[in-house]
């Protein structure tokens, strides 16, 4: 048997995320202009599927770019930073924290903060570890478990679908920092993919599943 995928459609009779090609075939077969990908864990569509079509399609690109996403031979390092997110509901009370991977020690915690998204927490932690990193003149990697944070963070924008409210006005106030950061600066830092199901939870998680 085959290793089992997940479709993602964007463009066709019903977008959404589908289990099998069969179900995904019915979405697109003679669709004009079907836009659809396959993907090997759901948690990878999952995230393709919001980031959007465009989105996607631009992280396909080969880009010239100050921050550099690759993917580091195993085992991870150790004298690294890892950032992650934590989101109450969707929206929720969002917060996002930096760990130094070889101590465990937390180098920056931000949040709660109201009617946030898991996705926004993410991003914001990788532009707050980047921003960190420059200011102290560190050259230590970086890892996110977000492929969409790590999009974000490449396009310097935070492409989040969440409304802006008076409740939320202090996360889009941070959003509005982030990307004019990145619009403003440079560096060489790498990102890495943290490899949850090779290496397990990112350090920087919240332990809250």
């Amino acid at each position: 048997m085959g290793r089992k995928k997940f479709y993602v459609v964007w463009v066709g009779v019903r977008p959404g995320i589908y289990a099998s090609w069969e179900d995904c075939k019915l979405q697109v077969a003679g669709y004009p202009g079907a836009k659809y990908k396959s993907f090997d864990t759901d948690e990878a569509a999952r995230e393709a599927c919001e980031a959007g079509w465009q989105s996607f399609k631009e992280l396909a690109k080969p880009s010239r770019r100050s921050v550099r996403e690759v993917r580091p031979a195993a085992p991870f390092i150790h004298e690294s930073l890892a950032v992650d997110a934590a989101c109450s509901g969707n929206p929720g009370d969002m917060e996002y924290r930096g760990v130094h991977v070889a101590t465990g020690k937390e180098w920056f915690r931000v949040g709660p903060l109201r009617q946030g998204t898991n996705n926004i927490g993410e991003f914001l932690a990788l532009v707050h570890g980047l921003a960190l990193l420059k200011r102290e003149h560190l050259s230590l990697p970086l890892y996110s478990d977000s492929r969409n944070a790590i999009l974000w963070v490449r396009m310097k924008k935070c492409r989040t679908k969440l409304i802006q409210t008076a409740a939320n006005a202090p996360v889009f106030n941070l959003i509005e920092r982030a990307e004019k950061w990145l619009r403003e600066n440079t560096c060489e830092t790498q990102i890495f993919k943290w490899d949850t199901q090779a290496w397990g939870e990112i350090p920087a998680d919240f332990g809250r599943k």
